[in-house]
């Protein structure tokens, strides 16, 4: 497989994981995520600006969020984000102590 094919089904997978959690699995929690894969839709989205400044392309934090969420991310947690459980904040504060 030649570099440029590589590079453009790695964009169709990331295309594709970005719309099943932003448009078809918005009922699972960032804290979810973060305590079942060690990641959410918020380090997707920082990933993505840190990418993009790499590269010398100024994002902001915000900017990024609303790339990658398509949506202003206050809009995204009024819409989907629901109160996380006492199980769920403490996992998290047991996997992420910082």
């Amino acid at each position: 497989m030649d570099k440029q094919t590589q590079l453009e089904l790695e964009a169709a997978a990331f295309r594709r994981l970005q719309k099943h959690l932003m448009q078809d699995r918005t009922d699972v929690q960032n804290i979810d995520m973060m305590n079942l894969a060690g990641f959410c839709r918020n380090c997707l989205s920082r990933w993505y600006q840190e990418a993009a400044n790499e590269r010398g392309i100024e994002m902001t934090k915000d900017e990024g969020r609303e790339t990658f969420y398509g949506m202003p991310f206050a809009e995204w947690k009024e819409k989907f984000q629901t109160e996380a459980s006492a199980e769920a904040k403490a996992e998290f504060k047991q996997s992420h102590p910082s």
